[in-house]
């Protein structure tokens, strides 16, 4: 007895993994995030799919279904947006399954920061500036742990991707502010990123929050923060070693300077 945990990718249908598409086009039930997970994507179940939106349940309803259907001998898949391993809110569902002994496979999908950085054109770990990406999101009605507040992450000034913070814009400013970021400091943010509305911000730290209450920007948006977002980062001399015609490695011979 399994069920299937599918990562839907950010939002555009064609950016979930040929694996997480097969597993959905031979499911007998689909249960999917339907605040989030498109429709279009959800149309390619096989015609007779029972399909089940989930925004509306609680956890233990999901589950006690996901129970059932399968021991009805059906082939159940969940559907998540993005990738499930990050603010999936999965493990909860994982674990109660586990007490029903049911496994649980998990396909990876796409997650929105990268969609969000493909978006804007960016790369998040640029040479000589940054090899460091921190996910975490702002404090609000879920707490953070107390080492990974806001401000100290921020005190590393590496490249930050902000997930479900659209709301917190102004504590994100302050705590960025007292780590001793610039207020100069580029930020870009994305809404939906890869959906046919799809909207994006190209804006510092000090603009962040009046850009985005202006441009209505208060929920489903990812913010990225830090000197790989600059817009002018391109007329730069940032270069990695690994095509350096200097730098030797297992598939070529540096050429001497």
């Amino acid at each position: 007895m399994k069920i299937t945990i599918v990562g839907a990718g950010p939002g555009d249908p064609d950016l979930i993994t040929v694996k997480g598409l097969n597993a959905l086009e031979k499911a007998d039930v689909v249960m999917y995030a339907d605040s989030l997970v498109s429709e279009a994507l959800i149309e390619r179940a096989k015609a007779d799919a029972e399909v089940i939106k989930t925004a509306g349940m609680h956890l233990e309803e999901m589950v006690e279904l996901m129970v059932t259907r399968v021991r009805e001998g059906k082939e159940v898949v969940r559907v998540h947006t993005g990738d499930p391993a990050v603010y999936g809110a999965t493990l909860e569902q994982i674990s109660l399954l586990k007490r029903e002994g049911i496994k649980v496979e998990i396909i990876p999908g796409v997650s929105s920061v990268f969609a969000s950085a493909a978006a804007i054109g960016a790369e998040l770990t640029v040479p000589d500036l940054t090899q460091t990406v921190i996910l975490t999101r702002a404090e609000g009605r879920t707490k953070m742990p107390e080492r990974e507040k806001l401000r100290d992450l921020a005190s590393h000034h590496c490249t930050i991707a902000l997930f479900l913070s659209a709301t917190l814009t102004k504590k994100i400013v302050n705590e960025f502010l007292e780590a001793g970021w610039d207020e100069k400091t580029p930020v870009a943010a994305v809404y939906k990123a890869s959906w046919p509305d799809e909207k994006i911000i190209r804006t510092t730290l000090e603009n962040l929050d009046e850009d985005l209450r202006l441009n209505g920007m208060r929920k489903q948006v990812m913010i990225l923060a830090g000197w790989a977002l600059d817009e002018r980062i391109h007329e730069k001399d940032f270069r990695s070693k690994l095509y350096d015609k200097s730098f030797t490695h297992g598939f070529r011979k540096g050429v001497p300077l």
